[in-house]
């Protein structure tokens, strides 16, 4: 994730640095050539060109947006999984009566809302390849992550672990069903929203369509040349770079998007999301333990006469 406003140059032509090297090597052969060797050269008119680069255009246009809205729809899942997160959170908190047995609650209520946790960290480890065990003990306990070392897909163990809690908070009498059922939906939708990384992730852009449009930019840029040199002379060199280059630079933004969980500054901030999620839980518990009460807010008589008045 870019956390400057502000892109470096160096990084940003970075990216296309062989390009602009290669470009502008042609181009002076090109010019050497013409100039000082009597190469007659090909004229091609500029018209030509540009119906051609009108034709690219549009082509990395469409793969633009598409690459676009794969990177999109990664980003409004992961805000998905934040809501998510946090109404799963309060849901914990609220429906588990912290009355009576209330060291106990607080400490399950505690267990899940750190499993959670742990869940996005893995989740976005994951996706991007990473090792999904790694710093797991931080949020569950070293059993439950020693357990988890044979696993291949920890996210999904991990929801499937809040699922056998729920059932413990049902058997134990905790949480009712209804509240059991609304939990689970949320253990539902977090399945969906990874499952729809994960399609994001393993749906390969077709290979042909880059394949071609590359051919296409590199036949545009090579002809470039000789339909410059004989109006711009020694000038068309840079005036290749530059033309040249808004078209590699183009390309390469869409192929960084594409991929939005390749651990890239042009990624989806799972990293940075999670830690939001962290903050945000540790924000409920802490608030959940400054207002857990020293003694019952009231008696059965005067809850009862409450609801009479």
């Amino acid at each position: 994730m870019l956390l400057k406003k502000n892109i470096p140059i160096s990084y940003v032509f970075g990216r296309i640095k062989v390009e602009m090297a290669f470009l502008t090597a042609y181009s002076i052969a090109v010019y050497v050539s013409h100039t000082y060797y009597n190469f007659p050269g090909v004229s091609i008119p500029l018209a030509v060109l540009g119906i051609l680069g009108t034709i690219i255009s549009l082509l990395l246009a469409f793969r633009s947006n598409q690459a676009y809205d794969r990177w999109w729809e990664a980003r409004t899942l992961w805000g998905a999984i934040v809501n998510d997160s946090r109404s799963f959170a309060r849901q914990v908190i609220a429906f588990i009566d912290k009355t009576y047995d209330g060291e106990d609650k607080r400490v399950m209520k505690e267990r899940i809302i750190k499993r959670q946790i742990a869940w996005s960290y893995s989740l976005s480890r994951f996706l991007r390849g990473q090792n999904a065990h790694r710093d797991l003990t931080k949020y569950i306990s070293d059993e439950e992550a020693t357990q988890m070392l044979d696993v291949e897909h920890v996210p999904l163990a991990l929801i499937e672990r809040q699922a056998d809690d729920l059932r413990l908070l049902l058997h134990m009498g905790w949480i009712n069903e209804y509240q059991q059922v609304s939990m689970d939906e949320m253990l539902t939708r977090f399945s969906n929203s990874m499952g729809a990384c994960e399609r994001i992730k393993n749906t390969v852009f077709p290979v042909t369509y880059s394949f071609y449009i590359h051919l296409l930019v590199m036949l545009f840029v090579m002809l470039l040349p000789f339909a410059l040199i004989e109006s711009f002379g020694i000038f068309q060199i840079p005036l290749v770079v530059a033309i040249s280059s808004s078209f590699f630079l183009i390309e390469k933004m869409a192929i960084h998007l594409q991929d939005p969980f390749e651990n890239k500054p042009t990624d989806t901030p799972t990293t940075a999301i999670s830690q939001t999620i962290e903050r945000n839980l540790n924000q409920l518990l802490c608030v959940e333990s400054a207002n857990e009460p020293t003694k019952p807010i009231a008696t059965i008589t005067e809850t009862a006469v409450f609801y009479v008045l």
